[in-house]
């Protein structure tokens, strides 16, 4: 694995925790290391960090403080 992608991983803990639990990561960053951005993508996707992701979790809030109130009425 090259330095760059090293000090990549180290730098972010989400990475570090990503690449703990998913460990066929290692094998791939290692054969193929410009498949970082593939490995990101699919961190995002199971943390759920995209802003799709994101824009989801806060409509559902709004939705749970909206029927809270309805009920309280």
């Amino acid at each position: 694995m090259s330095y760059e992608l090293q000090i990549k991983l180290r730098e972010d803990p989400k990475y570090k925790k990503y690449l703990r639990e998913n460990s066929i990561w290692y094998k791939r960053l290692i054969r193929h290391p410009e498949s970082f951005q593939e490995f990101k993508e699919a961190m995002r996707r199971d943390y759920h960090l995209r802003p799709s992701d994101r824009f989801s979790q806060a409509m559902d809030t709004f939705d749970i403080i909206t029927n809270l109130l309805k009920n309280m009425v």
